[in-house]
Parts: C-alpha cells; structure tokens; sequence
C-alpha cells in the first residue's frame, strides 16, 4: 500500500509518498523508527601551532673562502674519492676530489697551481655549498 505525507524540514514542506508493508495493511501497529534529537556542540577553536625556531645558521667555516688557495664545494652533496693528499703537488685544473648529488658525480679540479696544503673533507663527508673542502698554498 502506498501512502502520501505532507513532511516539513527545516522549514521547506515536501509531498512523499511512501510505500508501507503488507503487514502494515493488515492493521498491525507500524513500527516508529527512533528520532535521534539534534546534536548541539560547543564552537571549536583551533589555533595554529607556535611559530617554530629559525634553523641555526650554518658555521662559519662552511661560508665560503676565505683565502685565495681555498677550494669550495660547487654544491651541496657528498664526497666520493679525495684523489690528492696533504703535501701533494698540484697544477691548475688537476683533478682534486669528487662529490656526489642526486646520483651525478661532479669533479672539483685545482683553481691555481700549488701545494695541497691542507684537506678538510674525507669520503663519506656530506658538504654544503661554498664549504671549504681543502687549501692549496
């Protein structure tokens, strides 16, 4: 059996039709579903979270030369081979170690003639860009 109801929600009236069961026909009692009544809750406030602290600012030996026998790092990576040592004879564009960054090798070379005076990075040693990585006298 279909049956029509008028239903007002929220103040706008709709015209349903709805079908009830053969049970319902034969006059039992219609089963009342349960009406939840309205959930009221409380406004929430979020806040956002408190402003980090600004990252430390890197060492000053990592800045850039400082002299004019310093060799920098191009990049920011890792070292992968130191090919000459402390004491070490160099001319300019001798090949001096190598980095490593998002899978590409990048060859740093000797920017003057001179002597290996000092090596400041091993293999394995992540670097920053502009870091000191050895002096040439």
């Amino acid at each position: 059996m279909i049956k029509k109801l008028r239903v007002t929600v929220d103040g706008v009236t709709y015209d349903v039709s709805v079908e009830l069961p053969e049970e319902a026909v034969a006059g039992a009692p219609i089963p009342t579903p349960a009406i939840a009544a309205p959930v009221t809750t409380a406004p929430v406030i979020v806040q956002p979270p408190p402003a980090s602290a600004p990252a430390p600012a890197a060492p000053a030996a990592a800045a850039g030369p400082s002299g004019p026998g310093d060799v920098p790092s191009p990049l920011t990576g890792r070292v992968t081979a130191v090919v000459v040592a402390a004491g070490q004879d160099v001319k300019e564009g001798d090949h001096l170690l190598t980095l490593e960054a998002m899978k590409m090798n990048t060859f740093v070379f000797a920017p003057r003639n001179g002597k290996v005076a000092e090596v400041k990075t091993a293999i394995g040693d992540a670097v920053e860009e502009n870091q000191i990585l050895m002096r040439i006298q």
